[in-house]
């Protein structure tokens, strides 16, 4: 697999150039289970309070002794690291606690990361998650164990170059459902939630490899993450309605 490197390794928003962009793989989604809204509720409301409280706190808003500020914040909600890497150990987990872009009026961009990636997607009520790439999507069911069948579209990827037209193929997960997502190095995605009640459990398994390799200072999740786009769009180039 192409190694993607960035060009600024301390650069939290280096963009590149859509219409040469190229995946080097796809990424693949399976279906894990669906819950009832009271169950799904619970569920998110529980973790999306964890990051809450974490945002809160002095002592994950702040950097710890090693360096890590555990409470951040990305284009697509606020994130609490759960448990950070350590020596002989290179992984890390985060949770996500999604912002609704609908109620925000402003889309997420198109990205990749320097290293792969595992993200278990988990909605609420009245909430959906739309899953985005530049690649055919990829959707694991095996017959009488895989819950649901996701919506699958196809339409034109915002933040491409003027004159230039890209595919975007998106994936929504439905409400009160969870989906598990794998997305291999350097392989575009993105998410957008459509809902009040949308989190993302996520593992980081090159999480220390990337810091080093990209000769970052300092430890910051962002620094993993490099665009497709310039600037967010407005919630229109997400709509699912």
């Amino acid at each position: 697999m192409t190694q993607v490197m960035k060009f600024t390794p301390d650069d939290e928003n280096e963009v590149h150039d859509m219409a040469r962009f190229s995946d080097p793989g796809r990424c693949r989604v399976t279906p894990v289970v669906r819950l009832s809204p009271e169950a799904a509720l619970a569920v998110t409301t529980a973790l999306s309070g964890v990051v809450r409280a974490a945002h809160r706190s002095p002592a994950t808003t702040t950097r710890d002794g090693d360096g890590i500020q555990r409470a951040q914040t990305f284009e697509e909600g606020d994130v609490y690291m759960l448990a950070a890497p350590f020596d002989g150990f290179f992984a890390d987990r985060y949770l996500m606690d999604f912002y609704d872009v609908v109620e925000r009026d402003i889309c997420s961009r198109m990205h990749l990361h320097t290293g792969l990636r595992f993200v278990r997607m988990m909605t609420g009520p009245a909430t959906r998650i739309q899953v985005s790439s530049l690649s055919p999507i990829d959707v694991n069911h095996v017959d009488g164990v895989t819950p649901f069948r996701p919506d699958m579209f196809e339409d034109a990827a915002p933040g491409a170059p003027e004159g230039t037209r890209r595919t975007r193929y998106n994936l929504v997960v439905p409400e009160n459902a969870w989906a598990d997502m794998q997305i291999p190095r350097g392989v575009s995605h993105q998410f957008n939630a459509h809902g009040p009640h949308a989190v993302i459990d996520s593992v980081h398994p090159e999480e220390s490899i990337e810091t080093l390799r990209e000769r970052i200072t300092g430890y910051r999740m962002m620094a993993q993450t490099i665009f497709l786009a310039k600037g967010q769009p407005a919630s229109a180039a997400c709509k699912l309605d």
